[in-house]
């Protein structure tokens, strides 16, 4: 049986762009979740989602996994970037949009 810490490694390594988030990308259950995923379909990047709410460990680990100690948690190319303030300042700046497109061209290389 795998630990949460091997959990939260997996679904980082597997996908190009992951949020641990309240609620999913259908049913965000915040408005900071809300709002990251909705900048991230704006994108229209190809992103997976965990649901913290519905696994009590996994919120606690993912704070400690990352040292960042809120909800959403966004990680681009197997990196922690942020939560929503600094997702939403990176789109703002147009920052974001190009780390996106390296992370999924990159896995389209491979």
């Amino acid at each position: 049986m795998a630990s949460i810490v091997e959990k939260i490694e997996a679904a980082v390594k597997e996908n190009k762009i992951m949020i641990f988030m309240k609620g999913n990308r259908s049913f965000p259950q915040c408005g900071f979740s809300a709002a990251t995923v909705a900048i991230f379909d704006e994108i229209g990047a190809p992103y997976a989602t965990a649901d913290v709410l519905s696994d009590p460990e996994l919120r606690d680990a993912i704070k400690q996994y990352s040292n960042w100690p809120t909800i959403p948690q966004v990680y681009i190319d197997g990196k922690f970037v942020g939560g929503c303030d600094i997702i939403r300042e990176l789109h703002e700046t147009g920052e974001l949009e190009p780390m996106v497109k390296a992370a999924v061209g990159a896995s389209a290389q491979q």
